[in-house]
């Protein structure tokens, strides 16, 4: 049995109403997040938009029964899909039996002068994972910030915290994933 056809039939046999009506609700959302994330990671030609969005449902609705009490808190879910998704492309683009280490080369010196510094997705993933060690609060606020795409003011509100609280700890998180990336 093929991991798709696993995935639907779990899908049948779980009740996943509200999932569907949340995804129904806030796709537009969800692309603009996903696109986000794919023009980030350097993943834009690799996947498209919409894959990705329709890969985080089929996650969300395999996994453990969630239960979506509002906007915020679906997005809290969505971005911890998305993540692991984006993540495994990076990981799969990055293997060693494919090639995906090897440095590009180009004869032209001034071709990359032009290119925006893209993010290591991967780098910034496994600091991630060495800070929800550290502060598991912090760890939750930066995947929804970074792989979610949520506002200070929507995490405060997620969280049930001030703005100005959820301002000082992304400066807490960000200096401690600073530390955590350099060697």
């Amino acid at each position: 049995m093929s991991d798709i056809t696993a995935a639907l039939q779990a899908i049948d046999r779980q009740a996943n109403a509200e999932l569907d009506s949340a995804f129904a609700t806030w796709y537009p959302e969800l692309k603009k997040i996903a696109h986000s994330r794919l023009r980030g990671s350097g993943l834009n030609g690799v996947m498209q938009t919409t894959a990705l969005v329709h890969d985080s449902y089929l996650k969300l609705a395999t996994g453990p029964n969630l239960s979506f009490g509002d906007r915020l808190q679906f997005f809290s879910y969505a971005s911890r899909a998305l993540r692991s998704i984006v993540i495994d492309i990076v990981r799969e683009q990055r293997a060693l039996r494919r090639g995906g280490d090897a440095d590009i080369v180009t004869l032209d010196t001034s071709a990359g002068d032009a290119m925006p510094a893209s993010t290591d997705i991967e780098t910034v993933n496994d600091a991630l994972d060495d800070l929800d060690k550290i502060d598991t609060g912090l760890a939750r606020l930066v995947e929804m910030r970074f792989f979610g795409g949520m506002t200070e003011a929507e995490i405060a509100e997620a969280l049930g915290v001030s703005e100005r609280t959820v301002g000082r700890e992304w400066q807490k998180a960000r200096t401690l994933l600073l530390t955590l990336i350099e060697p």
